[in-house]
């Protein structure tokens, strides 16, 4: 089920990884453009939306901005100026109205007496008249300024006849009552709008006065022209302040991504007007979100080329730029999804986008550059599928948590979740909710509204559904990438599997050797922290070619059969011997087995001396080259691999050994893995000193607990010290 990557490459060459890159390009271009591509649509005045209109750009609306304007400065009120003087100057007035009076009765009453006294009759005589007292009265008008005169002349000659028929004390009392008047409402703030009413006011509190109707009616005149106006709309001052109000007023603005219209309302005549300003009535597809995707696809390609050079395995770049291309279709896909189930009263759906899923995987299957470039991405490509909230809020949550989201995914080690179960469990879904609430809190929204409460709850399903989604097609995604996958492990591991059926069958003596080498080799790769699983499986099959010279190896020999070796020249032995590496490679390799367990099975003896049958041939021939006797290799190339050099041979010897005892055991596979480190078969393994020791200690345990007795293969009770030193010459 292996996707041959090489396969599709070496048909198409050189023309392959830009291919790949340029259709990738198509795809994501023509998911994402139909998010943002505008449609023609014609709006008219009173109709219904069929869609929920947004603003396509900000702008600011200067019709709605003039009318806060105008508005502004209507509200503005007139500034007025209070002449404090103006009181003083009234009282003045009414007092000197008062003086002049006096002042002419006085001069009437002289006069009068005067005449009195020339006149031998002084029934001829009479007093001065009322109508003779008004000219003496205005020739005291020609002393007066001329605004003082203008306030003098207002008044009506009945007016000053009135005040000439009253008494002194009468005259007293209207002069004390109108000073009284005037000097107390002057002294209030009076505009021309409030002036009618202060006078009012004070012509209907002498209705409690204890004075004549006459009286009265004198004091009303007087309030009438000495009541005037002492606050005056300072027009300059006004305009200034109306001017001040209009500036402070902010433009309207009409901010992308502003619902104008909610679909299936109508749209009014305040609705209409920001279409229009927004250019809607005559709507087509803008150039600039459009470029703006082109450059982010290049972007893309461009850094995907960047990381395919600097990685150091060149033969993992096809399949990596592959797996990284249907990733990012299927994480865009799905996006696209969600945009298309969005609404306007349910925006938060797009937070339930699974934004980890991808960059884990990456990072488990890749690298964490590879995780961190589909997470970037991810958040770059959702601002053109959900184009629609341009310019709010949501688009801005919506990016940064699935950038974070993305990110912090990557921070899990490079190895099954299921093995970090804490780790992802924590990174996957506690930290993604907390961000959310991050975001909550810096736009100052209640956490107690629904709406909060429906985000941070989409929140931690998306979080649990990157973690199930990480965890459950792990096995699958693995099986479409790699050889070794665990379920094709899982099945290679059955022992109804035909080559392990075929190998029991006719090599049961090397089938039980090789479940005792998978056993000790397991155990020691899992202490330091090795594939257990695939080492397991590959000792199942390292032997695999022996079944077809299976009784040429001696574990194989039936009880009381002739060791075969015995008629064979020491050269032909070693053909055979050695045989049993490269027929088990071509073996597998037709049954298409993992790339790891052909290795293993080319590895298992590395280039290894085949001791005893070399002496033989050396007795024959000195001249034999040490190199004719050695296996072809190569060496272990793996850790796991050369755990396996290591227990294979050790597994074979102890079991030949005499009454084995746990010193001996000990000894033996101490002295082992020190003449394969002289020898340097673990040097290209990748095993540390200190791994090594682990090793030993972990095999040296399993062999003690399972050889606590002598156990042999079946062979001829003659033959087994022979057949011990055979073993001990081909393992070590």
């Amino acid at each position: 089920m292996k996707v041959n990557f090489k396969e599709i490459q070496e048909k198409l060459g050189k023309k392959f990884l830009p291919l790949v890159l340029v259709v990738l390009s198509l795809l994501l271009f023509f998911l994402m453009s139909g998010s943002i591509h505008q449609k023609q649509q014609v709006f008219k005045e009173g109709q219904l939306a069929e869609e929920t209109i947004r603003a396509n750009k900000t702008i600011e609306n200067k019709k709605e901005t003039e009318d806060k304007q105008q508005l502004a400065k209507e509200s503005v009120p007139p500034e007025y100026t209070y002449d404090a003087n103006k009181a003083k100057n009234q009282v003045n007035l009414v007092t000197s109205l008062f003086d002049m009076i006096q002042k002419t009765n006085a001069e009437a009453e002289k006069k009068y007496n005067d005449e009195l006294d020339k006149a031998k009759d002084k029934k001829t005589v009479n007093e001065i008249s009322v109508e003779e007292r008004i000219p003496m009265l205005k020739s005291q008008f020609e002393k007066l300024n001329p605004n003082d005169l203008t306030y003098f002349q207002s008044y009506p000659d009945s007016f000053y006849e009135q005040l000439f028929s009253f008494s002194a004390d009468e005259l007293k009392r209207v002069r004390e009552q109108s000073l009284t008047v005037v000097d107390e409402v002057m002294n209030k703030k009076i505009r021309n709008s409030t002036l009618q009413v202060e006078k009012q006011t004070a012509k209907e509190r002498l209705q409690y006065v204890d004075i004549t109707t006459s009286m009265r009616q004198a004091i009303n005149t007087i309030i009438d022209k000495s009541i005037v106006v002492n606050e005056i709309a300072n027009e300059k001052v006004t305009e200034q302040l109306k001017e001040n109000a209009k500036n402070n007023v902010q433009p309207v603005m009409i901010y992308q991504g502003e619902i104008i219209v909610r679909e299936g309302e109508q749209i009014d005549a305040k609705a209409m007007e920001k279409i229009k300003v927004l250019g809607l009535t005559n709507q087509s597809t803008s150039v600039f979100p459009m470029l703006a995707l082109i450059l982010t696809l290049i972007l893309q390609i461009s850094l995907i080329i960047y990381i395919t050079k600097t990685q150091d395995n060149s033969k993992d770049k096809i399949k990596n730029i592959l797996f990284y291309a249907c990733s990012i279709l299927v994480a865009i896909f799905f996006m696209k999804l969600l945009y298309l189930f969005q609404k306007d009263t349910f925006s938060n759906v797009a937070l339930l986008f699974p934004a980890a899923f991808v960059p884990v995987i990456l990072t488990m299957f890749m690298n964490r550059k590879w995780g961190l470039l589909v997470a970037m991405f991810q958040s770059i490509f959702s601002i053109f599928i959900f184009y629609n909230l341009a310019g709010t809020t949501s688009l801005l949550v919506i990016t940064l948590y699935y950038a974070f989201t993305g990110c912090i995914a990557t921070f899990l080690v490079k190895r099954r979740i299921e093995s970090q179960i804490k780790s992802a469990f924590f990174l996957l879904i506690i930290v993604p909710v907390l961000f959310i609430a991050i975001l909550t809190a810096y736009q100052g929204l209640d956490f107690g509204d629904s709406k909060t409460l429906t985000s941070l709850f989409i929140a931690s399903a998306s979080g649990i559904f990157s973690f199930i989604l990480s965890i459950g097609l792990h096995p699958y995604i693995e099986l479409m990438l790699n050889d070794d996958s665990v379920i094709v492990l899982n099945e290679l591991s059955n022992p109804n599997q035909p080559l392990l059926k075929r190998l029991l069958q006719e090599a049961p003596g090397t089938y039980h050797h090789s479940m005792m080498v998978a056993s000790l080799s397991a155990n020691a790769v899992a202490e330091i922290g090795g594939r257990s699983l695939l080492t397991r499986v590959a000792c199942y099959y390292h032997d695999i070619g022996k079944i077809k010279h299976a009784n040429f190896f001696v574990e194989n020999l039936p009880d009381g059969a002739e060791n075969p070796h015995n008629f064979l020249l020491p050269s032909d032995s070693k053909e055979i011997i050695f045989s049993h590496v490269t027929e088990g490679v071509k073996i597998l390799e037709e049954a298409n087995m993992p790339q790891f367990v052909i290795d293993v099975c080319q590895q298992h003896h590395g280039t290894t001396l085949m001791k005893y049958f070399y002496i033989k041939e050396k007795e024959r021939n000195e001249e034999t080259q040490e190199e004719t006797f050695r296996y072809p290799g190569p060496k272990p190339q793996s850790r796991e691999a050369g755990v396996i050099n290591i227990a294979d041979s050790a597994e074979a010897a102890v079991r030949a050994m005499d009454h084995p005892t746990n010193a001996k055991i000990a000894e033996f596979v101490h002295n082992l893995i020190r003449s394969r480190l002289e020898d340097g078969q673990l040097n290209e393994s990748g095993l540390t000193l200190d791994e090594i020791a682990l090793v030993e200690k972990s095999i040296v345990d399993g062999l003690c607990s399972t050889f606590h007795s002598r156990i042999k293969y079946p062979k001829m009770k003659s033959e087994a010290e022979k057949m011990k030193q055979e073993q001990e010459g081909r393992k070590v």
